[in-house]
């Protein structure tokens, strides 16, 4: 996939990326190919930029997941985007296939959660280092041995989806770090929706894209 093929939308001040399961959102040290350096290079190519480019992601989504990638292009949005996500104000909408289905079809998940080794593990209130994670679901269709959720984030905790999919036995398809079948190095999860008011115009903004495991 060349880059531009990635980009959903840019202006002066923000881009999104629809970044493909399996690459990392940004740099881990290591050689491996991540969003933000290849959105970066974009941006360098696209506007003839000398020098090194400005870009920041708002947030990361994790290496086996897809989707939508919000990035900052200037320190003005920058400070004021992740004023947004402080606030709560930046909808993120997921779609996930799960092994099984929740007992209700639509719901609330709300567990406390704390790191663990390259996991999130479910804990309780009066864990010190635990945080509280909360999220809205509905099953949108039911296979023979899945269901397709779309999942509203309503705090974004380290591995939160897939970790309170997996406490009520539903761990999402692939996800063998959680404890569903298989092995593999993607995941059934995917950022669908971004939502927000425009760091600088204030205009009201969305995008959407489906994941492919539903197409």
């Amino acid at each position: 996939m060349k880059s531009s093929d990635n980009v959903i939308y840019c202006d002066n001040h923000l881009l999104v990326a629809n970044k493909a399961a399996g690459m990392l959102t940004q740099p881990d040290g290591s050689s491996t190919p991540d969003l933000e350096g290849e959105m970066k290079a974009w941006v360098k190519a696209k506007y003839n930029k000398p020098g090194a480019v400005f870009l920041h992601a708002i947030h990361r989504l994790d290496r086996p997941v897809s989707g939508l990638v919000l990035f900052a292009r200037t320190s003005k949005a920058l400070s004021r985007l992740n004023e947004q996500v402080r606030s709560g104000t930046i909808e993120r909408t997921y779609i996930a296939e799960v092994e099984g289905a929740p007992a209700e079809e639509e719901g609330d998940l709300e567990h406390y959660l704390r790191h663990g080794s390259h996991t999130a593990i479910v804990s309780h209130a009066k864990d010190p280092e635990a945080k509280w994670a909360s999220l809205h679901y509905r099953i949108e269709k039911k296979k023979e041995r899945t269901s397709l959720i779309r999942i509203e984030l309503r705090t974004g905790r380290y591995h939160q989806i897939r970790a309170q999919f997996a406490a009520i036995g539903c761990p999402i398809v692939g996800d063998h770090r959680y404890g569903a079948k298989g092995e593999g190095k993607t995941i059934r999860l995917h950022c669908t929706r971004l939502a927000l008011t425009h760091p600088v115009t204030q205009e009201a903004l969305f995008w959407e894209e489906l994941p492919l495991f539903v197409l």
